[in-house]
């Protein structure tokens, strides 16, 4: 038998479980604050009247998995890039919500490189996944939840946009 049958890699066993495991307290985080396995498509807004308004795009939604992002509505990249932005998916049959990246416009490979050693990946994942764990809290104590979300017509960032601008 090959070596890799006999005796598996393990990268870092009790670390994994960890991630595993912000994995699904996000999950539980998330559905309970804003419910996105049940809204359409679209943009939502969260205004609880602290100058703090919370963004939700739903991107896609299928079957087993949910695509958005989650953001505050403040500039602060030249480009007028919403910050901070958290992409993310959630995965309703196995109850878990990974946050895949949390730089605006910017994707795992932009931020590692093309080919990074499996502990930074790992590292990475852990580090986006633990502050999405606090902020989901954070957005929790400060009020924000489905009750407060507010579906933004397609044209309603265009007065947003000259406000904030």
């Amino acid at each position: 038998m090959s070596n890799v049958v006999d005796r598996p890699l393990k990268l870092f066993p009790g670390r994994f479980a960890y991630l595993m495991g912000l994995y699904a307290e996000n999950h539980g985080r998330l559905v309970r604050l804003f419910a996105p396995q049940r809204l359409e498509p679209g943009t939502y807004l969260s205004s609880i009247d602290d100058g703090l308004d919370v963004r939700l795009d739903l991107i896609e939604q299928h079957r087993y998995t949910v695509e958005l992002r989650l953001n505050y509505i403040l500039r602060r990249s030249p480009e007028g890039e919403l910050a901070p932005s958290a992409w993310l998916r959630l995965y309703q049959d196995a109850h878990l919500a990974e946050a895949t990246h949390c730089h605006p416009g910017r994707r795992l490979i932009d931020v590692l490189g093309p080919y990074p050693p499996a502990p930074t990946v790992f590292q990475h994942r852990l580090r986006m996944n633990a502050f999405l764990t606090r902020w989901l809290e954070y957005l929790g104590e400060q009020g924000h939840s489905v009750g407060t979300l507010q579906p933004m017509p397609p044209d309603g960032l265009a007065p947003l946009r000259r406000r904030l601008g």
